[in-house]
């Protein structure tokens, strides 16, 4: 079913698509802990996977919500949106993450994390 793992070190493309193939298929939901620099992968909900980062440590605002395809071209892998996303209060009024800043820690974390 939709197993929920944190990565901490360095997993392969293969690895992340057969932890896609148990999930949704071609995608698996994952929450980013920028502050940490880690990953929740795995899911049936973004707020499954955040709430594993919370009772690991994690704080709320360090915590986004992605879909990672990784059948595809590694630029196109990302989908940056879930509901967890959407804070007003800090400037991100979407499911979509419009802050270019957050954007760019999601990415590094990514493809530090995830080796082709």
């Amino acid at each position: 079913m939709f197993k929920i793992e944190i990565v901490k070190k360095e997993i392969s493309l293969e690895e992340l698509k057969k932890i896609a193939e148990k999930n949704y298929g071609d995608m698996v939901k994952a929450v980013v802990d920028i502050k940490q620099g880690i990953i929740a992968v795995g899911g049936e909900w973004h707020v499954d996977a955040e709430q594993v980062l919370l009772e690991n440590g994690s704080r709320q605002t360090d915590l986004w919500g992605i879909n990672l395809y990784p059948n595809g071209s590694l630029e196109k892998m990302i989908e940056y949106n879930s509901l967890i996303n959407i804070r007003p209060r800090e400037g991100n009024r979407r499911a979509d993450i419009d802050l270019p800043e957050i954007r760019e820690k999601i990415s590094k974390i990514i493809f530090e994390l995830i080796k082709q």
